[in-house]
Order: structure tokens, then C-alpha cells, then sequence
């Protein structure tokens, strides 16, 4: 049973967790009545936490947006982590949120208790940033998509291709998905009644916010991979799939997961899921895995060409 302090504190990282808590549910993690419930709500308010009622038979509450931002409770894995991203927002793939991660930081570090200190000196120190070359997102484009995500609402945006070319797309947004280099946007597209994958950085603006929408079953169990598997094979005119005598782990390091699925097979043994667009550089994208490996599966002609380069070789040692 939690005391008064303890519990209100308890209540205002619920509330902060999530969106919409219904008051039973509430109730229940916290291990009173929902007549309790409605008295620390109130001297959450008296504090200045803009809490609302939400409608509906069993009511609930929502933590909303106020004159001023209240104060936000991390658990410490949740500070070390933003800490760590302040200092590394600068040379990261958002713009225009580099001044505003300076001040945030000052007064982050100001009240970070003294056994978090070392943690976060610890990763910075061995942490090295290069400057990032690649297209950035502008961060009120990241920020309106990923509370889409939380809270299931549509969104509409102009979408440029590869050509440049911007078309308007309709969607129901599920997750987003950073690979190191790019944040990706995976949705129900409406319009073509199917998931796809969306670049972040090819939003044209601030997506607009729609209607809410009941979740559907997402298009694979983990969406990392899936995201994986779309930005390795589908763009390509030309896929592929080897067997490949190592160690899963052992691949993974070799192959980024933009350029190819990694699933392993047994412990010495792996399949390797990739593409291309010229057939010619495919031999000596495999000669650099470093380990033999079996065709599986083959576009037209790869065969042949794979044959051409081992005479060459064996003709340039022999």
C-alpha cells in the first residue's frame, strides 16, 4: 500500500506514461478506490498538473498540456538515456533542436543525482560522434508523428519519392523506427490499402493530425526487422538469397541491416536475404562477406556472372 506522497508521485508517472487511463484501472495499480483516485487528481491539479476528465460510462483521466510545463518524473535508466541524447542531439539526424538541447541538458545536469554522474560521463567518454552527412528531420516533424503513433490518430502529409516528385498520402501511422542513419515511418497507407515504409526526412512538412483509428495487426511481430527486410530487398530490381557458412552474429556484424536480413539457421550456419540493382557488383559484395557461402535463390544471369569472376581469379592466381 502506497503512503500519500508516494502515491500521488505514483499516479503522476502513470498519467505520464500514457494517454488515456481509465479511473479503474488506475485505481487498481494503485491499490485504492477510484474515490482516491479522484481526490489525488485533484491535488495533482492543486500543484498545477493540468488534469482532465476524459468522457465516457466508466471515466477516466488524461494528463494534458498546461500554461507551463510541469515537472516530469524519470526513473533512472530515463535520465542517464536523455541526458546521454542531449548530448549527442547536436550531431545527430534532427534539426533545429540544437540550442534548446543545450539549455535542456543545463538544467537536466543541474538536479542529476550524484550516482548518475559517472554513468553518463561514462557513455559520453567513450562515445564518439562524426558529424552527420545524410538528410536531417526537422524535430516537430518526428514529434507529430511519433504522438500520432501513441495515440492512434491519422495523418496526412506530402511525400516525395526519389525523383522529388511529392504526392499526398493518407495514412494510419504504427511506429517509427530509427536505423542510425534515418528515422522510418511505418503505416497503413490508405489510399493503397496496404503497410508501407516512409522516410522521415522525405515529409515535406508537419504532417496534419486526423481522426483517431483502431489499431490493426501489425505487418510483422518485430517491426525493427521488418523495416529491415523492406530497405534491403524491396528497393532493389534484383534479390537475392545464401546460405552462408558462419555464425548469425558473426554476419550481422558484417552486414549493416539497410543492406541485408541476417536469419540464422544453426549455430555455424546462416541465411543471408539481400539485393541490388547491377548484377555485376553482386560477386564481390559476397566476396567481402568473408565466408563461403551456397545460392539459394538467384535473379536471372547471377550465375553465370558469379562463374565469370572465379575464372577470372582462378586464371589471375594460377
Amino acid at each position: 500500500m502506497y503512503g500519500t506522497s508516494e502515491r500521488l508521485l505514483r499516479l503522476l508517472s502513470l498519467l505520464q506514461a500514457r494517454r488515456d487511463w481509465p479511473g479503474a484501472e488506475l485505481a487498481a495499480r494503485l491499490e485504492v478506490d477510484v474515490r482516491t483516485v479522484r481526490r489525488d487528481v485533484e491535488r495533482l491539479r492543486s500543484l498545477g498538473y493540468p488534469v482532465h476528465a476524459t468522457p465516457g460510462v466508466a471515466g477516466g483521466y488524461r494528463l494534458g498540456a498546461g500554461a507551463a510545463l510541469p515537472p516530469l518524473l524519470l526513473d533512472d535508466d530515463e535520465a542517464v538515456a536523455v541526458a546521454v541524447g542531449l548530448r549527442t542531439a547536436a550531431s545527430g539526424t534532427v534539426s533545429g533542436i540544437e540550442e534548446t538541447s543545450v539549455r535542456a541538458l543545463a538544467k537536466l545536469e543541474q538536479v542529476l543525482p550524484a550516482r548518475l554522474r559517472p554513468r553518463v560521463g561514462a557513455l559520453q567518454a567513450a562515445t564518439v560522434s562524426l558529424p552527420g552527412a545524410g538528410p536531417t528531420v526537422d524535430a516537430e516533424v518526428l514529434t507529430t508523428v511519433a504522438a500520432a503513433c501513441r495515440d492512434h490518430e491519422r495523418l496526412r502529409f506530402g511525400y516525395g519519392d526519389r525523383a522529388g516528385t511529392v504526392t499526398q498520402r493518407s495514412v494510419e501511422p504504427l511506429r517509427l523506427v530509427h536505423t542510425g542513419r534515418r528515422w522510418y515511418l511505418v503505416a497503413f497507407d490508405l489510399d493503397r490499402a496496404d503497410w508501407r515504409t516512409f522516410r522521415a526526412d522525405r515529409i515535406a512538412a508537419v504532417p496534419v493530425v486526423g481522426f483517431r483509428f483502431t489499431p490493426r495487426e501489425p505487418p510483422a511481430p518485430d517491426l525493427a526487422e521488418y523495416v529491415s527486410r523492406q530497405l534491403s530487398t524491396a528497393p532493389y530490381s534484383h534479390r537475392l538469397v545464401v546460405r552462408v557458412a558462419a555464425p548469425a552474429a558473426a554476419l550481422a556484424r558484417r552486414v549493416p541491416p539497410t543492406a541485408g536480413v541476417v536469419e540464422e539457421i544453426d549455430e555455424a550456419s546462416c541465411r543471408l536475404s539481400t539485393g541490388a540493382n547491377d548484377l555485376d557488383a553482386v560477386p564481390y559484395h559476397l566476396a567481402r562477406l568473408g565466408y563461403d557461402f551456397v545460392i539459394e535463390e538467384a535473379p536471372p544471369g547471377l550465375v553465370e556472372r558469379l562463374r565469370e569472376v572465379a575464372d577470372r581469379f582462378t586464371r589471375a592466381v594460377g
